[in-house]
C-alpha cells in the first residue's frame, strides 16, 4: 500500500514538474495534479493497454517511441477531464509524455528499495 501511495505521489510531482518544463502543459495546484495522475493512470490501465495491443506493429517498427503519442493522447484524454489540468495540444501532451516517461524512470531509480 505503500508503494501505491509513493507511485501516486510521486507522479502528481512528475505532473508538477512537467508543467514547469512543456509550454501548453497546464496544472494548478497540487489536488489537480493528484487527481490526473489517478485519472491518466486509470486511462494508460484501460484504454491505453489497448492501444499499446492494437498498435503493437507501428510500436515496433518506431521503436517504442509510438509508445509516447499514444500516452500523449492519455494525457490530452485526462485533460479533459480533470479540473486544473490542461493540455493544449497533441505536441506539448507528447512533450509531457516524454519528460514524465524520463522522470518515472528517475524516480523508480531513487525509490526503488521502498518496502509495502
Amino acid at each position: 500500500m505503500l508503494r501505491l501511495l509513493l507511485h501516486w505521489l510521486l507522479s502528481a510531482v512528475a505532473l508538477l514538474i512537467t508543467s514547469r518544463l512543456v509550454p501548453g502543459f497546464e496544472v494548478r495546484g497540487l489536488t489537480a495534479a493528484l487527481i490526473a495522475a489517478v485519472v491518466i493512470g486509470l486511462l494508460n490501465a484501460t484504454v491505453g493497454l489497448i492501444l499499446k495491443i492494437i498498435t503493437f506493429p507501428i510500436s515496433i517498427v518506431t521503436f517504442g517511441i509510438f509508445l509516447l503519442v499514444i500516452n500523449g493522447l492519455m494525457i490530452l484524454v485526462a485533460s479533459d477531464i480533470v479540473p486544473g489540468f490542461r493540455v493544449y495540444g497533441i505536441v506539448p501532451a507528447f512533450w509531457g509524455a516524454v519528460i514524465l516517461a524520463l522522470l518515472g524512470v528517475l524516480f523508480k531509480a531513487l525509490v526503488h528499495d521502498v518496502k509495502d
